[in-house]
């Protein structure tokens, strides 16, 4: 017979599950192409159950991005300790692989689904998207090893997210963009954002512990 009462523990867990199990299909496949349904089914749960944990397909997609944030924070320390890599190829590294999160495992919203989801949102639950995306880009910057105040993360939002999503754009979404100079055109932003990056470095620079 079916389970029919659960402990806070075990919804505790099956919680953790539908955010991990989104988080993976959602990268492998993209968010417009995961479904609820593939969701619960691999948690091995029924749908009315799920929208126990979740009221909207939504709410559990900002929950997979936040499981993302500290990954890709760890990401980014983990190629700035790399001693084989210089600090711009890092910095540049760090951000071609988000660039190309659907190969490098990491997810990146499009702007139809940016669109999809943030239409849908509470007023809370968006305030509540921006203050953990003002703390990512902190955190990135900061293991960049340039002081994260509020208007150096907005800016680094913006530049980084921009090309992000323009890549992920072509050729659909964008039409009148060149689908065959994409990587190129992507390569040639990076190098001036790391630029950029480089010159805030140089301007304020992070006491090191030493």
């Amino acid at each position: 017979m079916p389970k029919v009462a659960y402990s806070e523990e075990d919804r505790e867990r099956i919680r953790a599950e539908l955010i991990s199990v989104g988080l993976e299909l959602m990268t492998k496949q993209g968010i417009r192409h995961t479904t609820v349904e593939q969701v619960y089914k691999r948690v091995g749960i029924s749908r009315t159950f799920f929208y126990t944990f979740f009221s909207t397909k939504e709410d559990l997609i900002l929950e997979t991005l936040y499981l993302q944030q500290p990954k890709v924070i760890d990401y980014a320390h983990k190629l700035m300790a790399d001693t084989a890599l210089s600090w711009h190829e890092a910095v540049k590294k760090f951000l071609h692989d988000c660039c190309y999160g659907e190969e490098n495992g990491i997810a990146v919203l499009t702007i139809e689904e940016q669109q999809l989801i943030f239409k849908r949102l509470s007023k809370e639950s968006y305030q509540l998207f921006r203050q953990k995306q003002q703390w990512l880009f902190g955190e990135i910057l900061e293991s960049f090893g340039i002081k994260a105040d509020i208007k150096r993360v907005n800016l680094f939002t913006n530049l980084s997210l921009s090309v992000m999503v323009i890549r992920r754009a072509l050729p659909d979404t964008l039409p009148l963009l060149v689908p065959e100079a994409a990587d190129e055109a992507v390569d040639f932003q990076l190098d001036a954002i790391v630029g950029i990056l480089e010159k805030l470095k140089t301007e304020v620079r992070i006491p090191s512990d030493d």
